[in-house]
């Protein structure tokens, strides 16, 4: 079978890559099996919202596809893919995550998960353009493992934190270095500029990671490996940054958490490295698929 359930005395386990497909602004919701075919289940009449999470669509989506798998049309892989998740309510962004990436850019260890947003609007798909921003000089490059809630949270214990993650995707964390560090305010102005955001290539439902602390993540630019690393290199793992979270906010079903990037970036390097029109960008995280952006300048 392609979609493997399994019954546990907590819940059911299923294990299915989500994905958005078609134009910009006009994608339709699916799903990738094992075999990477990719099929369209708008018949499902929903959408991967806030909604669609609160109300335990992965098992409601499951059980509709056991009789309506074989009636679900097949998507080229030709078309485009868009971000996972429809219109998340937030991106939080947690800094300074990883113990070399801090040592490289001359930051201590923080002793608290450094944490901003991301602007929801710099969400695109995993290989849409990545468009350098009007005046910009210092456009950086950040890989990121990224996780998404799938129940509302709030005050929530670091042992039970993994039971409010839906799943995981792959997130380039595009930053503008001098718009976030060099001129006055918070970090959000370096992060969320348009197309700052490339999300996927899918959503990978929790259960087919068994260990999202120590995963391999890389990227590459213009076939040059400049990341290459671990989530073992967490100074908060993704237990601990969920449950700090939520002490100060409530999360919501479908909102993301992006849990740094290790060394590597182009701010950490001597000299210092940032992209230029005509790059190619291409990342990935162990489990949760590849993407990659052409760099374009801003017109």
């Amino acid at each position: 079978m392609v979609l493997i359930l399994a019954i546990t005395t907590k819940h059911i386990i299923i294990k299915m890559k989500l994905i958005r497909f078609g134009v910009i602004g006009n994608e339709k919701p699916g799903i990738q099996l094992e075999n990477e075919t990719r099929i369209d289940i708008s018949g499902f009449n929903e959408d991967y919202t806030e909604t669609f999470f609160e109300t335990y669509g992965i098992e409601r989506l499951q059980k509709w596809l056991t009789i309506n798998q074989k009636k679900c049309p097949v998507i080229s892989n030709n078309i485009r893919l868009g971000s996972p998740l429809f219109k998340p309510s937030k991106i939080i962004c947690v800094g300074v995550n990883y113990a070399k990436h801090a040592a490289e850019s001359n930051m201590k260890i923080p002793k608290e998960p450094i944490l901003f947003f991301k602007a929801t609007s710099a969400i695109v798909g995993p290989n849409d353009d990545l468009i350098i921003p009007k005046k910009s000089k210092k456009t950086d490059w950040e890989v990121e493992l990224a996780v998404v809630i799938g129940k509302k949270a709030s005050y929530i214990n670091k042992d039970n934190a993994m039971d409010y993650v839906a799943g995981y995707v792959l997130h380039n964390d595009y930053s503008e270095r001098e718009f976030q560090l060099e001129k006055e305010g918070q970090w959000v102005k370096g992060k969320s500029c348009d197309t700052f955001a490339p999300l996927g290539p899918f959503l990978v439902t929790k259960d087919e990671i068994k260990d999202p602390n120590n995963l391999n993540l890389w990227l590459k630019l213009n076939g040059e490996l400049m990341q290459n690393s671990t989530t073992s290199d967490f100074i908060f793992n993704i237990e601990t940054v969920v449950s700090y979270i939520s002490q100060f906010m409530t999360l919501l079903p479908g909102d993301i958490i992006s849990t740094g990037t290790p060394s590597g970036a182009g701010l950490g390097l001597t000299p210092q490295r940032y992209l230029k029109p005509g790059d190619i960008v291409e990342l990935g995280v162990e489990g949760l698929g590849t993407s990659k952006q052409r760099v374009k300048a801003y017109k």
